[in-house]
């Protein structure tokens, strides 16, 4: 899986249209299950509401799965509109519920997809959308003397430790952007006259 964009967590927002009462919720989620219990807890706390018109993109493993239900709405005015959001975004692992108090006056095919559009939207600009960049591991094992020497090579590419282990010798294990992968282990070959052992994992 290549990176992709996200939400940073939950974001809310209230907007009027005509008479009607529009509220956005925006979660990120981990799973097609958290997505669908997010659904039916927003479902539960407006059961008194007109419509709750959800949708999301949810990644699992090498899967895309997507979903999206107008919820009484006339077809193709409330759902869809949310769901084209998120694809329009880009967004992964993001599930979007747009609940509605109908005011009174009809707002039209149009209207609605406007309505539900804007309302989704919002809330995810307001749950702030991140990328999450896919790094490939890579293994530095380095006598002690260089420990300094190997955190500064990290902290110039902004590469990530996912493990440490400490020996004989300290074992590191690497995140690293693919794009910088070969001139970060060059980099740290040259910094280190070829002290520090390097190992790529392979897929």
């Amino acid at each position: 899986m290549e990176g992709y964009k996200t939400i940073r967590g939950f974001g809310k927002v209230e907007k009027l249209y005509v008479d009607s009462l529009f509220i956005g919720y925006a979660m990120s989620v981990n799973s097609e299950k958290e997505a669908k219990e997010f659904i039916r807890n927003v479902k539960g706390a407006h059961s008194d509401a007109t419509h709750n018109v959800s949708a999301y993109r949810v990644r699992e493993g090498n899967t895309l799965l997507v979903y999206y239900d107008d919820d009484g709405e006339p077809r193709g005015s409330a759902g869809r509109p949310v769901f084209k959001v998120l694809e329009y975004k880009g967004l992964e692992n993001v599930v979007v519920v747009v609940t509605r108090y109908f005011g009174g006056t009809k707002l039209g095919y149009g209207g609605l997809v406007k309505a539900y559009s804007e309302t989704a939207s919002e809330a995810l600009e307001k749950a702030g959308i991140m990328e999450i960049i896919k790094k490939e591991p890579v293994e530095i094992v380095f006598p002690y003397n260089l420990y300094s020497v190997i955190e500064k090579a990290i902290e110039k590419f902004e590469a990530e430790i996912l493990e440490r282990n400490f020996s004989v010798e300290v074992r590191f294990v690497v995140g690293i952007i693919p794009e910088q992968k070969d001139e970060f282990i060059k980099y740290v070959n040259e910094i280190t006259k070829g002290r520090a052992k390097i190992r790529e994992f392979l897929d």
